[in-house]
């Protein structure tokens, strides 16, 4: 979405973002973001000569659902903040807050995805189920299973050696 910046407001602007990006390790802002479990990322950008906003973010689900989270959380905050300095925004829990943000949007032409068929929640399930994984190889348990020969009809497996071969990869 594209928003025009108040007259005089760019480097208050900036200076609230830079507070945000200072922020990014905020336990309550991670807190609301895994809660909600829909960002995949979000850019914030200043451009023609400090006199427009651009804020860009890729999530799952619906935009209605996306600003209805999050304006519930630490981060709906951090959006009032931000976007006070864009002309008309009526705040985030205005009722008139989303028809603001649909006037403001303007449709990606391309969108590229390294891994469009992933939510975020199949994301952080992949990562934990990793991490678990990674856990195990490490294991003497795991070595002594690997080399029993009682299961070397499962290690001999095309599944089971796959599996090894993208765990060491």
């Amino acid at each position: 979405m594209f928003t025009e910046i108040k007259p005089g407001h760019a480097d208050a602007l900036r200076k609230d973002l830079a507070a945000m990006a200072d922020a990014a390790d905020d336990e309550r802002v991670h807190a609301a973001v895994r809660q909600i479990g829909t960002l995949h990322d979000a850019r914030h950008v200043i451009f023609d000569n400090d006199t427009r906003f651009m804020f860009a973010s890729v999530f799952d689900g619906s935009w209605d659902a996306y600003i209805d989270d999050f304006a519930k959380t630490v981060v709906g905050e951090r959006f009032d903040r931000v976007f006070s300095h864009s002309v008309g925004f009526p705040g985030v829990k205005d009722p008139g807050v989303k028809d603001w943000f649909v006037a403001h949007q303007a449709p990606a032409g391309v969108f590229v995805s390294a891994y469009p068929d992933l939510t975020v929640q199949q994301i952080y399930k992949d990562h934990r189920v990793e991490e678990a994984f990674e856990e195990v190889l490490d294991t003497a348990e795991f070595r002594a299973a690997l080399e029993n020969p009682a299961n070397a009809d499962l290690v001999n497996t095309t599944a089971f050696q796959k599996l090894l071969e993208e765990a060491s990869a």
